[in-house]
């Protein structure tokens, strides 16, 4: 079929994140091997960009490892048709009442948004979030902001679960509730667009089983009132006995899991995370959750010399 696609296809956006989730998959790690960004994955998901090049569906199919028509509309990928001059007609005649009122709400839309009362933020964060989260381990957590225009300054405000704290974080927060779970940062116009990474030390007394809820907002510097702008991407994460690396939850660090956590050390060079646990367990081939310890043990497996 692929040789039969069209150059542009559509998506079915909840395919995709459900077959991501299943497969365990992050966004980081699907938008990294497709070229995208994570804002991009989220945004596929979202069907808020429905219609992809064939090219980008192919790659997004091999990242999921499932045939392209499986995250298809359809499972052909054709992209619904436009409407008729008739149906257009039909439709008008049905939304002329509601339009009315639209256009009265528009227009006290601009009316307060000129006297600089509202407007628009023109900023976007999104989360990334490993796949697994041991009670007691450290876990890295990025975001990344990206904005339209230069900024003039932004608030990002983010809560992480309770009873999980904030160790670590680069920039440094702010201002930082570790009992409420709730971090602040103020990014200063000069400080560009830099990610925002820190480092959480899970609850003990999490639960194998249960999940962790993140939320966050962005607020951009503007002459007005602002509305504050979620944090998309990623926002929950699996409390079970895996280290962060392990993607799949096989308790095995494989090279390409090592490449994967090779760049978000890069990308986190802000904050110290434990590599050399990492390679430990990669020259031992596996690894093990000591309950006890609260901490991770590099394994050899039985047939190893």
């Amino acid at each position: 079929m692929n040789q039969s696609l069209p150059p542009t296809v559509c998506l079915n956006g909840l395919l995709v994140r459900r077959v991501r989730e299943e497969k365990k998959l992050t966004q980081l790690y699907v938008a990294k091997v497709v070229g995208v960004t994570t804002d991009t994955i989220s945004r596929w998901e979202n069907n808020r960009y429905p219609s992809i090049k064939r090219e980008n569906a192919l790659r997004l199919a091999e990242a999921l490892e499932v045939s392209i028509e499986q995250i298809l509309e359809g499972g052909t990928g054709e992209c619904p048709l436009p409407e008729t001059a008739a149906s257009v007609g039909r439709r008008w005649r049905q939304v002329v009442p509601p339009i009315l009122v639209l256009a009265a709400a528009v227009g006290m839309f601009f009316y307060f948004y000129h006297r600089g009362e509202v407007q628009e933020a023109g900023i976007k964060g999104s989360r990334s979030l490993p796949n697994y989260a041991a009670p007691g381990s450290i876990i890295p957590v990025q975001i990344r902001l990206e904005a339209e225009v230069e900024m003039q300054g932004v608030i990002l405000r983010e809560h992480f679960p309770r009873g999980w704290k904030l160790i670590e974080a680069s920039p440094p927060a702010s201002s930082l509730d570790n009992v409420e779970g709730v971090a602040r940062w103020i990014i200063k116009p000069n400080e560009g667009q830099r990610p925002i990474s820190y480092l959480l030390k899970v609850d003990e007394k999490a639960e194998i089983g249960s999940t962790g809820g993140f939320t966050g907002e962005v607020v951009a510097k503007s002459k007005g009132r602002t509305p504050p702008v979620p944090v998309l991407g990623d926002e929950q994460i699996k409390v079970a006995p895996f280290l962060w690396a392990d993607l799949n939850g096989d308790n095995l660090i494989d090279d390409g899991e090592m490449l994967q956590a090779s760049d978000t050390v890069d990308e986190m060079k802000g904050v110290h995370i434990n590599w050399a646990l990492l390679e430990n367990i990669w020259d031992a081939g596996s690894y093990k959750w000591d309950v006890r310890k609260q901490g991770f043990v590099p394994v050899k497996p039985p047939h190893a010399d």
